[in-house]
């Protein structure tokens, strides 16, 4: 049986030329990366979720988890979390023929992540300025 994930992600983007961009990405054909790296981004959720809530990471622009804090702990955490989204991107890319697209991608799932962020957690504007929600 063949699986098939469709993420559906409509968001407007304004470039800088003020040009409303929508967008629909779908996963066309579920790989094995991409399987697994839903998988691990299931499983450190809880943890993930503790570390927005402490204000040590947040949710930048650009669709990644970033550091807030010197020092912060679970570095291995954020660069897994941000690698197993990067092969979600790319996926995506390739299957809806976007190749160069990227940053349009990871701009529009970056705006998916502000829009589900929990009161209190960190996210940085498409300005590049950090708000807690």
């Amino acid at each position: 049986m063949k699986t098939m994930l469709k993420i559906f992600v409509t968001a407007a983007l304004l470039s800088a030329g003020s040009t409303i961009y929508a967008a629909q990405y779908d996963i066309k054909q579920m790989t094995p990366e991409v399987r697994q790296a839903l998988e691990n981004r299931r499983a450190r959720f809880n943890e993930l979720h503790a570390l927005k809530a402490q204000g040590i990471v947040g949710e930048n622009n650009r669709g990644y988890i970033e550091f807030l804090e010197s020092g912060a702990a679970a570095p291995s955490l954020v660069i897994a979390e941000n690698s197993d989204r990067k092969v979600i991107y790319q996926t995506i890319a390739e299957q809806n023929d976007l190749q160069g697209q990227l940053d349009t991608i990871e701009k529009v799932f970056a705006q998916v992540q502000r829009d589900k962020a929990e009161s209190g957690d960190r996210i940085q504007g498409d300005d590049g300025q950090w708000i807690q929600k």
